[in-house]
């Protein structure tokens, strides 16, 4: 496993980590998130990613209590939370959103659920509207200053949200956020190559990347159809469906598949490997419900070495996907 600095930050983490959305204490029993975590940190996995919106708090639990069981030192790993969506069945005023006294509390829910003295990572998990980005900033840095995170980030921000709150930062000399985790894969890039473009070198921003299969599309598995026990078939999960099966992709990934094949690859280490030829990509969040499937895909770190730019080439031809400079008077 290698591992890459998070933008300008001194922490490294490993290149691919691993998280527990949709999984933890939800899909999967607690004796098999302890294998995943296991398999993951044996393989090199230094980052683990959560939220206090997954499972509406219980992956946090589920997580935490592995952590606590497994004891391995705590310089050796990275654990992150979320703030935004809430923990709540029914939230009330006050139990969502970026204020102050929101932020500050998930904080410390996250400390207790999570079993741990501080977070690592703390992101926004969206922006909010309702609270001025000066008042997130500022509980933001207060906690790191406090001691009880590290490093804070942003969520599905856009890039002027993301400048909005670093000059906020820089203005009243507060922390600034460090890193952004946005969606990013084969089929989804205009984020993170373009609307981030300048943010790289302009302020150090990291990305800890997650989605790298398109929720599943990249892998193949739904080029026939809706398997039976897929997520995607649940009711509550139709939102997803509609945003990521959509016609005119599944014969492009038909295509790439098959590429795939002929490079000796499976579609979904394929396409993480893909995500990790991009040096502003400073981390790929994996998610897994089965140990043979995170298995096969830490092997994303060696494949990245086979793939040439003439590969990367091909990649774009068949998906179409890569996004157009508008800077660039050739693509007008």
């Amino acid at each position: 496993m290698k591992y890459r600095r998070l933008g300008s930050a001194g922490v490294k983490v490993s290149e691919l980590s691993f998280g527990s959305w949709v999984t933890f204490g939800d899909q999967i029993g607690d004796d098999v998130a302890e294998s995943l975590m296991i398999k993951a940190y044996e393989g090199g996995i230094n980052f683990f990613d959560n939220a206090e919106g997954y499972a509406r708090g219980k992956s946090e639990l589920v997580m935490g209590n592995i952590l606590k069981k497994l004891g391995w030192p705590r310089d050796t790993w990275l654990v992150s939370s979320k703030v935004y969506f809430g923990s709540a069945q029914q939230p009330r005023p006050n139990q969502t959103g970026l204020s102050r006294k929101h932020v500050f509390e998930a904080c410390h829910a996250a400390l207790q659920r999570l079993q741990v003295d501080y977070l690592d990572l703390f992101f926004c998990h969206r922006p909010d509207p309702e609270t001025p980005i000066e008042e997130t900033v500022r509980v933001m840095s207060d906690l790191v200053t406090q001691g009880k995170v590290l490093y804070w980030g942003t969520s599905v921000w856009s890039a002027y949200q993301i400048m909005q709150a670093y000059g906020i930062a820089r203005e009243h000399n507060l922390v600034p956020p460090t890193m952004e985790q946005p969606y990013y894969n084969l089929l989804q890039r205009d984020k993170v190559e373009l609307d981030y473009s300048s943010l790289y070198q302009g302020i150090g921003l990291g990305t800890t990347i997650w989605s790298p299969l398109a929720s599943g599309l990249l892998t193949g598995k739904y080029n026939d159809g809706l398997p039976k026990d897929a997520r995607m078939g649940l009711e509550s999960y139709g939102w997803l469906r509609d945003w990521v099966i959509k016609p005119e992709r599944l014969e492009r990934v038909r295509n790439y598949c098959k590429f795939a094949g002929k490079l000796g690859l499976s579609p979904s280490v394929l396409a993480i490997a893909w995500c990790l030829k991009n040096p502003n990509v400073s981390t790929v969040i994996l998610g897994a419900s089965k140990v043979a499937q995170l298995e096969e895909n830490l092997k994303a770190t060696a494949a990245a070495e086979q793939l040439t730019p003439d590969i990367l080439v091909e990649l774009d031809e068949i998906l179409g996907s890569k996004p157009k400079d508008p800077s660039n008077a050739d693509n007008h």
